[in-house]
């Protein structure tokens, strides 16, 4: 069987759970949360094509939403996970809906999902993140700087909203990452104008996170996919931010797990060709 050839992290036991960063970030963002996932769940997360260690999609592929699920659907098949709970940050949570749209899903964690702003939102959100990659790229000593709560404000700050409980390290290793991810700006190109697909046709659970404090992708965003996916419930999360895995790890692995547990509808009958 083809793979992606993605760099994943799989771990633990129980039901499948795969878990999807958004762009700029890695796999590893979702650290904090490992060691309340894994005993839970067999865990798989992925670097998406072009970011992390993962290569990125072959020369004339745009890295589209719609490719990327791909990539993590192979993924999805290479660890025998026919369906599986689906989380996802920023644009890993467009990609989980888009999987949900395939049929992939069991449940979907949204975390702030990137793809209902307006442009002018969008324009806002891009902004940030290109100043938070020049920073990664340019700044002199960022080591020595994410190593003081004052350097984690600076580098990390509109994306967390408790920068003072990341761990240094990890900071450090993400923002060399996201610094040198090479299919950063062709990612951002290729979703921008772009709006997730189907999302009134998904019938799985869908639970909706947005923290209050989302500098990157503006809270109110997220009325706008609990209108349209059907039965979703959208719940925003007091003084975190727009990546919030390290800001309260223990509030989203209890709601993933939640979510898990709830009773599955009857998958609807497909439509006849």
């Amino acid at each position: 069987m083809e793979r992606s050839s993605l760099d994943v992290h799989r771990g633990g036991t129980g039901e499948p759970l795969v878990l999807v960063h958004g762009t700029g970030h890695t796999w590893r963002g979702w650290k904090p949360m490992l060691p309340l996932l894994e005993p839970r769940f067999d865990v798989l997360a992925v670097d998406l094509p072009g970011f992390g260690h993962s290569p990125p999609l072959p020369d004339g592929v745009a890295p589209t939403a719609e490719a990327l699920a791909d990539a993590v659907e192979r993924e999805l098949d290479a660890a025998g996970f026919d369906t599986a709970h689906l989380a996802g940050n920023s644009l890993g949570g467009w990609i989980a809906l888009e999987l949900a749209r395939r049929r992939r899903a069991r449940t979907v964690t949204a975390i702030s999902p990137f793809g209902l702003g307006l442009p002018r939102e969008n324009r806002w959100g891009v902004s940030i993140l290109l100043a938070m990659r020049w920073l990664a790229r340019n700044s002199p000593a960022p080591e020595s700087l994410l190593r003081t709560t004052v350097g984690r404000t600076l580098f990390a700050g509109p994306a967390l909203g408790k920068p003072w409980r990341a761990d240094p390290d990890d900071l450090i290793e993400q923002s060399r990452l996201f610094g040198e991810a090479p299919g950063f700006l062709a990612t951002v190109d290729a979703v921008l104008d772009r709006q997730p697909l189907g999302l009134r046709e998904l019938d799985c659970p869908v639970l909706v996170l947005w923290g209050s404090k989302d500098l990157i992708l503006l809270p109110r965003q997220g009325r706008r996919f609990e209108r349209l996916i059907p039965g979703a419930e959208l719940r925003y999360l007091k003084g975190l931010g727009h990546t919030p895995m390290s800001d309260d790890p223990e509030v989203l692995a209890e709601a993933i797990g939640e979510l898990a547990l709830r009773p599955r509808p009857e998958r609807r009958a497909a439509a006849p060709a």
